[in-house]
């Protein structure tokens, strides 16, 4: 958060990303988009003849009292990202989005005697299940993938019957477990459904495992297209669907909470000294896969960016978020001690009573000074404390709560847009593994000597086979016709 007052330029990242200005009451009163940060934000302080003409823009600078920043990594995330925070915030000075058409969504209607996947561009305010949206991947592609692999209808009637059956291929083909025939009881092929959904909603481990499987099996059996397209398909599910248990969606940008807020949490949880640093952790892996963990600080209700942390899981080789969550909590708060900053007022970690458990056993291990803990579980945004058995509920519309969420929410996006760029880092590099004759020694080699597929791309034929030892010229061509 920053005062327009002290403005920097410099204090901004030419990333595209999302900014949010603030009245001096703390509301959000304009929410805005940009490919590049800086320049966007200083139109708006460094005021020129257009903007002070137009009367609308006049009043908006007027009446910004502070501002913040959000980079993302590209501007389709920047639009998503946008979109949602006007929606939630309906700030005053923002015209209303006409961009819902923009990108796909998956809608199932389970009122249906046998649903389906559906693609839509528009939310509507109906009873249907809506999954997305999702900015990125082969969106199509990949339902039509999940249609198959859970053997649901794919065809127009509202109610298939036989006569339709006998016009129909897919279930000829095994890709329909053929409902309209009688092949599958109306329960049995809602379980499908039910199987689908938790894909889409981010549980995909199962699918993920086959094919996986697939993939290492076509390798073996030297049939390298089969396993490229395994593995496109792979990659486009984890990119669709893959972040744990959570659908495609970014966090809130936090309300500015001020004293009140932490005085509230104060008395909440009956400790004694005012919350004024908290300290929050969250998980993000896939399958194992990339696991990663994020600490966000807020200082008098207020997020500073500035003392975020990141980790990567470096001492837990399984799907284990209690142990990633006790091995971070130890290494955050044991480099606390040996700076001898002791400063934190409440940790909080997001889950229940076995990740605060977890973080409780970190701490103790390392005997670090008794600090207030908590856990805050999602599903029914229940506080568990230590050697207490039952949650604190506080009601949805105290302050103490709205605090700790946003708070949880902004440790849950700081951990899966790390999560996202290591997993975006690997997918492209895995273009090398289509290219017979590059090992995982060579690869190691090339990315070692270019940095990135970014600089490979740019590189020539020439420089390619120059700069590796043992790669000529004929080689050199093939991996510039995959990168390039």
């Amino acid at each position: 958060m920053n005062s327009k007052i002290s403005f920097n330029p410099g204090d901004i990242p030419q990333k595209p990303g999302v900014y949010i200005f603030r009245d001096r009451f703390g509301e959000v009163i304009y929410v805005g988009k940009a490919s590049n940060l800086r320049k966007r934000i200083s139109h708006y302080f460094q005021r020129s003849r257009s903007t002070l003409a137009d009367p609308k823009l006049r009043s908006l600078i007027n009446s910004i009292d502070s501002w913040e920043v959000m980079p993302v990594k590209n501007e389709s995330e920047s639009l998503i990202l946008e979109s949602r925070l006007i929606k939630e915030y309906a700030p005053k000075y923002n015209v209303l989005l006409r961009d819902d058409k923009r990108f796909f969504l998956i809608k199932i209607n389970l009122k249906e005697e046998y649903p389906k996947i559906r693609m839509t561009r528009i939310r509507r305010n109906d009873e249907n299940r809506y999954f997305g949206p999702f900015p990125k991947g082969d969106v199509k592609g990949t339902a039509d993938f999940l249609t198959r692999y859970f053997k649901l209808r794919s065809c127009h009637p509202d109610i298939p019957d036989e006569k339709d059956f006998n016009h129909c291929l897919a279930s000829k083909i095994k890709n329909c477990s053929a409902p309209c025939a009688g092949k599958i009881t109306r329960e049995g092929y809602l379980e499908r459904v039910a199987a689908l959904m938790k894909v889409l909603e981010g549980d995909c481990e199962g699918v993920v495992c086959e094919l996986r499987k697939k993939m290492e099996k076509a390798s073996l059996e030297k049939k390298y297209e089969v396993a490229a397209k395994w593995r496109d398909l792979l990659s486009n599910i984890e990119e669709i669907f893959g972040e744990k248990k959570r659908s495609f969606r970014f966090a809130s940008i936090p309300h500015s909470f001020g004293e009140d807020s932490v005085k509230d949490l104060q008395k909440a949880l009956g400790i004694e000294k005012e919350p004024r640093v908290i300290e929050a952790f969250d998980i993000s892996n896939i399958s194992g896969q990339f696991a990663v963990a994020s600490m966000v600080c807020f200082r008098d209700g207020r997020p500073d960016r500035k003392s975020y942390r990141r980790f990567r899981i470096k001492d837990v080789h399984q799907i284990d978020d209690f142990a990633m969550m006790n091995e971070v909590v130890k290494r955050h708060f044991s480099r606390k001690l040996s700076e001898n900053r002791m400063d934190t007022d409440l940790i909080m970690v997001d889950g229940g009573k076995g990740q605060l458990s977890a973080a409780l056993s970190g701490l103790i291990s390392i005997k670090y000074p008794p600090t207030p803990i908590l856990g805050l579980a999602k599903k029914n945004e229940e506080i568990f404390l230590p050697n207490r058995t039952d949650p604190v509920i506080l009601d949805r519309s105290s302050p103490a709560l709205k605090l700790l969420q946003a708070v949880r929410d902004e440790a849950h996006r700081f951990a899966i847009s790390y999560h996202r760029e290591l997993r975006g880092k690997r997918i492209e590099e895995s273009i090398l593994d289509e290219i017979e004759g590059i090992g995982q020694n060579r690869k190691i080699q090339i990315l070692r000597e270019f940095g990135s597929i970014e600089n490979l791309k740019k590189s020539s034929t020439g420089q390619i086979a120059e700069r590796i030892p043992g790669i000529g010229l004929k080689l050199a061509e093939m991996i510039k016709e995959k990168t390039g």
